[in-house]
Parts: structure tokens; C-alpha cells; sequence
């Protein structure tokens, strides 16, 4: 990273799996490696791609000591933290905090919907407060389609005031572009990360800090090219291959389809294994991906 505040590519990592559905923590720390070894500014692991709900808290733990141990810069980390219960969220929170992590990307409670901003506030002060370190920057994760509880921008003004030294971004994955186009024009300096490189160039040019995305575990390549060459004259053509790639991917669904191009990629069919409710893809599903995501000219990074 240029800084000590997060900007650029950042992966949503993988989390892969053994026959018995364990964590693979030696996998995922090679992995890990491997996308900061492809130019990757950092790595937002145990999110949404990196099926963090379907484990438990104590195994995301071991999973965040497990890159610790294996080497992996903390100051690369976003790791994602948040949960329904506030002390599952101030135990990860403290965990990411204990490795180094540059900070947390911060789900709201997401079980009970149609909550108010008043209920989400308490929330996220109740976890600042009980972590109680001044390390500590959070980075909101909006995601309305997966967790049907939005991150309102009276929320972030509000959260922003009480705690300027805290909050520090937010991970947009509503596909909704005007939506961080107008954070960054609300709130300068804030963080703001689209969720999908589809969106890189554009958030880079209203101001955003960068990209946290899913599908990076395997446009790596795509998404630094576009994120280093922001200004270069052919920049928008870039942007265009990228988004194609990005949407070739995104037709199928997305977890198991960037198991399936990493286990094509590294002809290690270990990769293809998934924790329920999710499963891998199918064999037609598959077909189908690869002849969509070819078309585009895609070359995996070596």
C-alpha cells in the first residue's frame, strides 16, 4: 500500500475448504499470498465471498491467526466482522485488531429487518465502545440484497460525527453507482469502496478509495492494470474488458463460480469444494461460465 489508509484493489478472498468442509487454513494463507504476490493492495477476508456466515466465530479466528502465523502483512487486512451478536462482532473485531488488520469491514445486524437507524447507531457504538481501541477503523458493509438491513447515509453522518477518528469507509456492493457516487461527494475523505470492479474507474474519479472486490481472486490482473493506469488515455477500454469479465463471472452463481475457475486455474479440483447451503457448480452451469468468461479473451495471472 502507498499509505496507511486502505486504497486500491482489494480481494474479497476465498476461503478454501477440505473434504470435510474444515477450513483449509494452508490453502488460504497460500492464497492469500499468492493475490498480494499479484499486485493486490490488500485483502478483505472472511466476507461474503469468503462464506464467513457459514462458519463459526472460533474458526474465522483461527483462520485470521492462521494468516498471522503464516506471514501475511496485518496492514493488508480489511477482514470482515460483522455479526448478529454484538460480542461475536467485539471478538472478531479485537482479533482482526490483534494481527495488525488496516481495519474491519463491519456488517450491520442483519437478522431482524425494517430496523431503524437509532437501533443500527446503538449497534455499531455498542462495538466501538466495547473493543475500546483507538486503532480501530470501520469500514460499514452495505449490502441490502444480501442482508437486507441498508447502510443509510444519515447513519454514516451521524456514526461519522460521534466517532471522526473511527469510521473510516464503507464497502458498497449495492451495484448502485450513484449511491457511492454521492458518499464520496457527501463525505470527502471517507473510504468509499465499490464492491464490484465493474465500478473502479468511476469511484476512482468521484474521489473513492478503490475496489474490495469478489471477483478479483481471479481478474486480479484486470483490476491493478485499470487501478495504476487511472489516468492513462486508454483507461475506459480497460475498464470495459474488466467489467466484461466481471459480468461473465457474475452470471453464474458467484462463490462456486470463482471455485470453479480457480480449481481450472490451478488443476487442483480441491478448490471446488463449498460449505452448505452453498454448492458447487454444475457441470452445465460450468460449461456455460467458462464459454462466457473465454469470450471476453480472459487469461488467469500466473
Amino acid at each position: 500500500m502507498s499509505d496507511s489508509k486502505p486504497r486500491g484493489v482489494y480481494v474479497a478472498a476465498l476461503t478454501p475448504v477440505k473434504p470435510d468442509l474444515a477450513p483449509d487454513t494452508a490453502a488460504f494463507v497460500a492464497h492469500c499470498r499468492w493475490l498480494l504476490d499479484q499486485g493486490a493492495d490488500g485483502l478483505a477476508v472472511l466476507g461474503t465471498t469468503g462464506e464467513a456466515n457459514s462458519f463459526s466465530v472460533s474458526e474465522r479466528l483461527a483462520l485470521l491467526d492462521a494468516l498471522a502465523d503464516g506471514g501475511i502483512p496485518g496492514n493488508t487486512l480489511l477482514p470482515g466482522t460483522g455479526n448478529c451478536a454484538i460480542p461475536d462482532t467485539v471478538a472478531l473485531t479485537r482479533k482482526a485488531l490483534e494481527v495488525g488488520s488496516a481495519g474491519v469491514v463491519m456488517l450491520p445486524p442483519f437478522y431482524y429487518k425494517n430496523v431503524s437507524d437509532d437501533g443500527l447507531y446503538a449497534a455499531y457504538d455498542q462495538v466501538i465502545q466495547r473493543v475500546g481501541d483507538s486503532r480501530l477503523k470501520v469500514y460499514f458493509y452495505h449490502f441490502p440484497q444480501m442482508s437486507n438491513v441498508p447502510i443509510s447515509h444519515d447513519l454514516i453522518e451521524r456514526l461519522l460525527k460521534a466517532y471522526p477518528d473511527t469510521i473510516a469507509g464503507i464497502k458498497d456492493s449495492s451495484g448502485n453507482l450513484d449511491n457511492m457516487l454521492e458518499m464520496c461527494r457527501r463525505f470527502p475523505g471517507f473510504g468509499v469502496f465499490a464492491g464490484s470492479e465493474q465500478f473502479l474507474l468511476p469511484v476512482l474519479r468521484a474521489g473513492g478509495a478503490g475496489c474490495i472486490s469478489a471477483t478479483a481472486n481471479v481478474t486480479i490482473a484486470g483490476c491493478v492494470d485499470v487501478y495504476r493506469n487511472a489516468q492513462a488515455a486508454d483507461v475506459d477500454a480497460r475498464q470495459e474488458a474488466l467489467t466484461g469479465q466481471r459480468l461473465a463471472i457474475q452470471s453464474k452463481t458467484l462463490i462456486p463460480a470463482l471455485k470453479r475457475i480457480m480449481a481450472r486455474a490451478t488443476g487442483d479440483a480441491a478448490w471446488n469444494g463449498v460449505r452448505p447451503p452453498n454448492v458447487p457448480l454444475s457441470e452445465a452451469d460450468t460449461a456455460a461460465l467458462f464459454a462466457a468468461l473465454d469470450g471476453t479473451g480472459f487469461k488467469m495471472a500466473a
